[in-house]
């Protein structure tokens, strides 16, 4: 299966379950990658054969920024039924962390993988 991808999209969002992080924007970074047959547009050189990362990665951002959760994996939960929702993808891996969660570590978060 092909693989379209899209790194280190960063975010600023309300997410967290402690009452000081309800009341700040904090960074998230998603690493998307989605399964998805590149040989039509590829064979056509044709953008409207291809996965539109740019739509999708805006999508993602408006989508991330309007929605207030707890956990990165119900985040990553949503995020990943929106890509498979409004994209003709037949998989999608959602990484997504958390930089500032942990002092010392240079992010925490979650991976998931969901199919079509």
């Amino acid at each position: 299966m092909d693989k379209v991808f899209v790194q280190g999209l960063e975010v600023l969002t309300t997410i967290g379950v402690y009452e000081w992080e309800k009341g700040i924007q904090q960074k998230l970074r998603f690493d998307l990658e989605m399964g998805h047959d590149n040989a039509p547009a590829a064979a056509d050189d044709d953008i409207n054969k291809a996965l539109d990362y740019a739509t999708l990665s805006q999508l993602v951002t408006e989508y991330a920024e309007q929605h207030q959760f707890e956990l990165v994996e119900t985040m990553a939960e949503r995020v990943a039924e929106l890509i498979l929702d409004r994209f003709a993808v037949q998989s999608v891996k959602v990484r997504l962390t958390k930089p500032t969660a942990v002092a010392n570590a240079a992010g925490v978060g979650v991976e998931i993988e969901r199919f079509a």
